[in-house]
């Protein structure tokens, strides 16, 4: 009896195999043959499954998305319990810095995906992600929660922090994979914008307190 094929299972293959490929060599320079080649399989089965170059390099984009959202998962279940807003949002910004071999990747390829989508005109045909505001939302709404359980400063623009710290944060990594900063470093300036925006939040509040001293009398 033949075996079953379960295509799910052989279209994450590819997947994988474009991200390795892509991630050494560069998406512009990646070929539905070089995929092949690097999931051993044969060009015709890569080209039964995507057709077009460009609907390969979609679902690459996808399965590169859906990565990035378990290693957040990932991130939050090393917290231990039920991480608040503040352990939430640094997971999701610290998951996109290049601090290691699979957040390299990922960033490397989002900004090539990005830069494609503008050139390349089979793929500026198609949205560049399905829900391009989903990152933003997903801060602005954490941020939103924090600032109604106290832990942020009333005043606080949710949105146009959620929207700062996204443009920080992708800013920092394309530093950090041109060797302008390291990633320690990079992780340095996001928690010091986030005990900004999180004054009330636990950093906030194991910092000591200044105290103002009084002028002693020369009575």
């Amino acid at each position: 009896m033949p075996k079953r094929v379960d295509h799910d299972e052989r279209r994450t293959q590819i997947a994988e195999a474009l991200i390795r490929v892509a991630g050494r060599r560069g998406l512009h320079a990646v070929g539905m043959r070089d995929v092949a080649a690097e999931a051993e399989v044969s060009l015709r089965l890569v080209q039964y499954y995507f057709q077009t170059k460009e609907k390969l390099l979609f679902y690459g984009l996808q399965h590169l998305t859906d990565r990035f959202t378990a290693r957040v998962e990932a991130r939050l279940r090393d917290t231990g319990g039920t991480p608040g807003p503040r352990a939430t949002v640094e997971a999701l910004l610290l998951a996109s810095l290049p601090t290691d071999e699979e957040s390299r990747t990922f960033h490397l390829l989002y900004t090539s995906y990005a830069i494609l989508s503008v050139t390349d005109k089979a793929l500026a045909a198609e949205p560049f992600v399905d829900r391009p505001d989903a990152a933003e939302n997903a801060l602005a709404d954490l941020l939103r929660e924090a600032q109604e359980a106290g832990l942020t400063d009333r005043e606080v623009d949710t949105r146009r922090e959620a929207i700062s710290l996204l443009a920080m944060t992708a800013a920092m990594g394309t530093s950090i994979l041109v060797g302008q900063r390291t990633p320690e470093s990079a992780m340095g300036v996001l928690h010091h914008h986030l005990d900004r925006i999180f004054t009330a939040g636990p950093t906030a509040a194991r910092r000591p307190t200044a105290v103002r001293r009084t002028p002693r009398s020369r009575a």
